[in-house]
């Protein structure tokens, strides 16, 4: 093959192309489309037709995305869809557990403890009903159900609030869910 520099050339086996730049004995250098400089046997490459250039020189105006992007539709919008369960899951979790609300609670006596708890429930439902949220859960544990009992007199002040034992499976025996009434 009769390469000289300036020819327009294209890689066998592989997806590139370029001019060549330097022919040293059978180890022709072009200078890839992309600006690399790469070296390559004369028997790697192909040289390209006049025609072949010319074709590519007719899209070389357009860039890549801009034609991806004329030819592509819009597909049909896919609306997301909420299973009936997860419709029905509360809006608001509020974990009571002392950790969650202190950083240190050594220094803090059982009833310490248990007011800080039972401000957090009644600031956090105060917020729901201002807010106009319809359901909050509130996560007290287990234990000896002192902070349960506390809870459920607290929300007994209430008159637009219902309250009952959580979704066992995701919260088992430690959690209450409160529903707010707005027509109020």
């Amino acid at each position: 093959m009769n390469l000289k520099v300036g020819d327009k050339v294209t890689v066998l086996d592989e997806a590139i192309s370029g001019t060549v730049s330097k022919i040293e004995g059978k180890t022709i250098f072009i200078d890839t489309e992309d600006g690399f400089l790469m070296d390559f046997q004369e028997s790697e490459l192909l040289k390209m037709a006049e025609k072949d250039t010319m074709r590519s020189s007719i899209f070389a105006d357009h860039s890549f995305d801009e034609v991806l992007s004329e030819k592509e539709q819009p597909g049909k919008r896919k609306s997301v869809r909420v299973k009936p369960k997860e419709r029905s899951q509360p809006a608001m979790e509020v974990d009571l557990h002392i950790h969650n609300l202190t950083e240190n609670q050594r220094h803090l006596s059982n009833y310490d403890m248990l007011t800080l708890q039972l401000d957090t429930a009644r600031h956090k439902l105060e917020f729901a009903i201002n807010k106009r949220i319809q359901k909050i859960v509130f996560i007290h544990g287990v234990g000896e159900g002192v902070l349960k009992m506390e809870l459920e007199t607290l929300f007994s002040r209430y008159d637009n609030v219902k309250f009952y034992a959580a979704d066992f499976q995701k919260y088992g025996l430690g959690a209450t869910e409160v529903y707010v009434y707005q027509n109020m």
